[in-house]
């Protein structure tokens, strides 16, 4: 799906109210929904590291509105789609716990543990770390909406869309401690070259509270964030939320690293007047 997408809004944000209003606001202000209108299927990717509630982890409350608003322009397929890094159980305990099965239940649409999907074997003279890389194929073949949180990472800075791609890569081959955890020796570059065999086609990054300092907990962004940041550019996207963090994205390896090669990490953010914005 990657290598045939349309050209789209690069990045744009909206103040947030509620999930409801605001994020079907952001999607007319990227001018989502031509880019949906003929695609087979869509898949959207939270992050759900483990299974702790929001905002370590994507709200299924903005993922059911991202639902509702696919359903509104198109007549794909929709998946829910994550591999989940925790080594002491699979995806479908944070698929339980945060409301993503009864999501599911009355939406009518799947749920898939990319820890053990069905994989494709790619390669990348580019990539000096992975030259071959095992992909999961749902992941290759659908329109792929990345919904991460706003956070700071111990390790990588932040964690945001191109991060979050790494809940896609399966254990069997890049787990250790972690399910994921063969990427953390070498993580900016681990992370730029998972993204160059695939990057988002859209990603929609809540920011309505946001994590200052952990990944995995510590305190809340004070104030709370209160933005939906999205885009079709990952990298525009990845460096407005680390300004957002208060964080210069040119001293974060893994944007810098894609900058100009991914996306473009100096492109100005569009917006809609206060007067107008919900």
């Amino acid at each position: 799906m990657q290598e045939t997408k349309m050209a789209g809004t690069p990045l744009g944000f909206i103040d947030f109210h509620n999930y409801e209003e605001s994020l079907p606001a952001l999607m007319e202000l990227l001018n989502v929904g031509p880019h949906l209108s003929s695609v087979e299927r869509v898949v959207i990717k939270p992050n759900l590291v483990n299974s702790s509630r929001p905002p370590v982890t994507t709200p299924v409350e903005l993922v059911a509105a991202i639902v509702e608003y696919v359903r509104h322009v198109s007549s794909a397929r929709i998946v829910v789609a994550e591999g989940c890094g925790s080594p002491l159980y699979d995806t479908y305990r944070p698929y339980r716990k945060l409301g993503y099965v009864e999501l599911a239940d009355a939406k009518g649409i799947g749920l898939v543990d990319l820890n053990d999907a069905e994989l494709l074997k790619l390669s990348d003279s580019r990539c000096h770390l992975y030259p071959q890389f095992m992909m999961p194929r749902v992941v290759m073949e659908s329109f792929l909406i990345s919904v991460p949180v706003l956070k700071r990472h111990s390790l990588a800075k932040v964690t945001l869309t191109m991060k979050n791609m790494m809940g896609c890569a399966p254990p069997k081959y890049y787990g250790f401690v972690w399910k994921k955890s063969k990427f953390h020796k070498n993580l900016h570059r681990s992370v730029f070259e998972m993204n160059l065999y695939r990057t988002p086609d859209l990603t929609i990054l809540d920011g309505s509270v946001g994590l200052a300092r952990y990944h995995l907990g510590g305190p809340k962004c004070k104030p709370p964030v209160r933005k939906l940041v999205g885009g079709f550019d990952p990298v525009a996207v990845d460096s407005y939320g680390a300004g957002l963090l208060c964080l210069d994205w040119r001293e974060i390896k893994h944007i810098a690293l894609a900058h100009s090669v991914l996306g473009n990490g100096e492109a100005q953010p569009v917006t809609i007047p206060d007067a107008v914005n919900i």
